[in-house]
């Protein structure tokens, strides 16, 4: 069931898509952000451990 938004239609699906997008970007940018920060901790507890300490 589509609402009918008369003449606010162009203002409130611009909006809508314009939201999705952005939700989409902070998505993507929060995975890859979290993807790099696996790899350095990983890459500090494989050091560590080779060094003995913990």
């Amino acid at each position: 069931m589509i609402p009918d938004l008369g003449k606010y239609a162009e203002a409130v699906l611009g909006a809508y898509g314009l939201s999705l997008l952005l939700l989409a970007a902070l998505l993507i940018l929060t995975l890859r952000r979290g993807k790099k920060a696996r790899a350095a901790l990983r890459r500090i507890e494989e050091e560590t451990a080779r060094h003995g300490k913990g």
